[in-house]
């Protein structure tokens, strides 16, 4: 199979619509079950790259979780803790810890759930049972896989009635070096980005502190190749095997820095025992339990805690989590990994980074205020290393 039609473009009157090979080469992909769209191939394609390079750069399994062509977080296949697996809502489902694929995608998808509903799934190993069964329950519109042990297969098949979407790509495929698009009818080319992401990347340590634990440079090491695949600008925090927060397409770095940082804090915050503890009332569904979090830890609490509305969400009214207690429980974190796509103008940024408990930066470097962002590191006992790459995507 060498083209693809599909139902329409990005939007349903831009038609006709395919995907095909110039060169004509068979297609790389088949679709096991359902049809998926324009936007779905390029979030397919995109996080396929992006759990790939992962798995090659630190050996471990992958899962990303993308939507509109960015990721919301990707993660390797650390198990979860049991306050981890919780925020996660995972906490009910048997072999996690058996299924490093499935602790990835648990971790991925239970990064910012909100960003995740309805998402584009990718795999870097073959899809297992587990993994299938937490796919299986969340709204999701489709995943990418090199492959799917037969049961798994059957399970996702009954997703969306038969019409969820199933994708295999072929792992050893390799795409032509010259890529091409086409914009207002003018074609651009360029060559394809082969850039290696691994550990040699963050040898030059340029802050006083030059300590970069192993933890923190995988952490580093995730983050960039998640910025490699993020519509710039883009600024990614990591943690624990994972992202954590992704900044994506904002036209200031500072602007990228604090939306990052925001979703960072919130994944922190989800796992506080304030959270842990909440006491959902029966009729409440995982995605509602989400927005409800959300709600509780916004600035607008009372939305879900009012003396008129708490029933609605809650079997018992839980006390409020106040901005203080929020601000002193994420002053205790450190060890946060930041990746910025390019270099950071303005030492505002490491100071943004740095309430949400960034110890680690990787960033290109190359601005006239380097000296200044150093400085701002060195102020806050933060190692940085300057990568020397941009990461620009778009």
């Amino acid at each position: 199979m060498t083209e693809l039609e599909l139902k329409y473009g990005c939007n349903p009157n831009q038609k006709p619509s395919r995907i095909y090979m110039n060169d004509g080469r068979e297609l790389p992909i088949k679709v096991l079950c359902g049809r998926p769209g324009y936007i779905n191939f390029l979030d397919a394609f995109n996080s396929w790259q992006l759990v790939k390079e992962i798995k090659e750069a630190l050996g471990e399994p992958c899962a990303a979780s993308f939507k509109h062509v960015s990721p919301t977080a990707a993660a390797i296949g650390k198990k979860l803790s049991d306050k981890l697996k919780k925020s996660c809502f995972v906490d009910d489902i048997e072999g996690l810890d058996e299924s490093p694929l499935a602790c990835a995608y648990a971790r991925a998808r239970g990064t910012d759930r909100m960003s995740s509903f309805g998402d584009w799934i990718a795999l870097s190993d073959v899809c297992d049972v587990t993994t299938a069964k937490i796919i299986a329950r969340e709204v999701s519109d489709g995943v990418i896989a090199p492959g799917y042990a037969p049961e798994a297969l059957e399970i996702l098949k009954t997703k969306r009635k038969g019409s969820y979407n199933v994708v295999e790509i072929d792992p050893e495929y390799v795409p032509a070096e010259l890529e091409t698009k086409q914009v207002y009818g003018i074609t651009f080319e360029q060559g394809r980005n082969n850039f290696k992401i691994d550990y040699d990347l963050l040898k030059d340590v340029v802050t006083a502190n030059k300590e970069m634990p192993l933890e923190a440079q995988q952490d580093l090491v995730i983050a960039l190749i998640t910025l490699k695949y993020t519509q710039s600008n883009s600024v990614c925090f990591a943690y624990d095997g994972q992202a954590i927060g992704v900044g994506a397409g904002q036209q200031s770095r500072i602007h990228c820095t604090r939306l990052a940082a925001q979703k960072a804090d919130l994944w922190h915050l989800r796992q506080h025992d304030k959270v842990l503890g909440l006491k959902f009332a029966e009729n409440v569904g995982r995605p509602d339990k989400n927005n409800i979090i959300d709600i509780y830890l916004s600035d607008t609490p009372e939305d879900v805690l009012g003396d008129d509305v708490w029933q609605q969400y809650f079997s018992e009214r839980p006390e409020p989590f106040t901005r203080e207690e929020q601000k002193a429980y994420l002053a205790t974190i450190k060890g946060v990994s930041l990746g910025s796509d390019a270099f950071f103008p303005f030492g505002d940024n490491v100071e943004r980074a740095a309430k949400s408990g960034v110890s680690y930066i990787a960033q290109p470097g190359g601005s006239i205020r380097d000296d200044n962002v150093i400085a701002t590191c060195d102020k806050h006992g933060i190692a940085m290393a300057f990568t020397k790459m941009r990461l620009f995507h778009h």
